[in-house]
């Protein structure tokens, strides 16, 4: 049994695009579709919630297109939403990330405290005008005198944005806690891979030999000793084997506001100002113009490297005290070319992803339907 798990497991990752693309995009089709339908039989089976929903959607789509008083609260309340919601949903992404492993931290939050550090130390200020703030960061008309930046100011200005986008991660982690706890109370045969390795490395805990395995296994037993602590470490740390906590916490039967309550706190207050104080000092304006000055030092080809590091520094002043506009426009650095570029192949790695994972997933509902079919017979 184990073995015929193994090779349909392999069977499963060889449907990608890049190697079986007409099967890949027709699972892929096939699995919206029974997705869609179950969806609709769910819905149709809680037709009160979905009334009740489409009621009060009407009641707020009513009161933001009706003229009145009332609309600078409406302007105020959606602009807070919006904000919320879009670093939320990147925290989201990079706990779930579809098995791509998109890091939103690296791509959109850690640029944009990098960016507001950056801007603090050359305004002499952090009080940016909003708006445009946080669409585009430009100077006040006051700028304060120069010495009166410090690090905390700096951790208050993207406090909302990285404690937002530290909930989204902690959120995103509850699904492999929730898969594993149906599977331990239902007593069900588990149906996820990442359930399943967690299985197979329970039954050969005492003859794991590999680093990998043994960290596996240490992050287990923390959790499971420790409990709410033992949680809690391993949330405020960078930690890439923390679905293991997740699954760990769901087959134990770890009560959910232990495990979420200690994730939350561990990945929206402990560790995302960990991930903040480090952005902020590495690009503070003393760090990067030593860094700047090092690069200049390279035997041979310092200067020539050093030259577009210094354009785009230059480029992101102007920007702040708006002269950008003024004169003849400028033209593109290198390194925001190459930034923009890789988010864009990022977001297209992650469609991909998304497309081979739910082809993977029409598979995988074929051979438990084969399967069963031959256990009946």
């Amino acid at each position: 049994m184990n073995e015929k798990k193994r090779r349909d497991r392999e069977e499963r990752q060889n449907i990608v695009l890049w190697r079986q693309p007409l099967i890949t995009l027709q699972y892929f089709s096939l699995e919206i579709l029974v997705i869609l339908k179950e969806w609709t039989s769910k819905l149709w089976h809680r037709q009160s919630i979905v009334v009740s929903f489409l009621l009060l959607l009407a009641v707020l789509i009513a009161t933001y297109y009706v003229e009145g008083a009332h609309q600078q609260y409406v302007q105020r309340i959606e602009k807070q939403f919006l904000l919320y919601a879009y670093w939320i949903g990147l925290g989201i992404l990079s706990s779930v990330g579809l098995g791509t492993g998109l890091h939103t931290f690296l791509l959109y939050l850690g640029p944009h405290i990098a960016s507001v550090t950056l801007a603090a130390y050359e305004c002499n200020s952090v009080n940016f005008p909003e708006p445009p703030y946080p669409d585009q960061i430009i100077c006040p008309d006051e700028e304060g005198t120069e010495g009166t930046i410090s690090l905390w100011s700096i951790i208050s200005k993207v406090r909302i944005e990285a404690c937002m986008w530290g909930i989204g991660t902690a959120i995103g982690e509850l699904p492999p806690y929730f898969m594993a706890r149906a599977a331990r109370l239902s007593g069900a045969e588990p149906d996820d891979d990442e359930y399943q390795e967690f299985e197979e490395m329970l039954e050969h805990a005492e003859t794991a030999q590999d680093f990998a395995s043994r960290a596996k296994l240490a992050v287990q037993n923390l959790v499971q000793k420790v409990g709410f602590f033992g949680i809690l470490a391993c949330a405020s740390i960078p930690n890439p084997l923390f679905d293991l906590a997740g699954i760990t916490c769901g087959h134990f039967l770890v009560p959910f506001w232990t495990f979420f309550g200690a994730t939350l706190i561990g990945k929206a207050i402990i560790k995302m100002h960990i991930q903040k104080i480090f952005v902020i000092i590495t690009f503070s304006k003393h760090i990067v113009e030593q860094m700047v000055a090092f690069i200049g030092a390279v035997p041979g080809v310092g200067p020539s490297l050093q030259k577009p590091f210094q354009e785009y520094l230059e480029a992101q002043r102007q920007k702040l005290h708006h002269k950008s506009e003024m004169g003849t426009p400028q033209g593109e650095n290198w390194l925001s070319w190459m930034f923009e570029k890789l988010v864009v192949v990022m977001v297209c790695y992650f469609i991909l992803s998304i497309i081979n994972s739910m082809a993977q997933s029409y598979a995988k509902r074929m051979q438990q339907r084969l399967n069963s079919e031959e256990k009946t017979k």
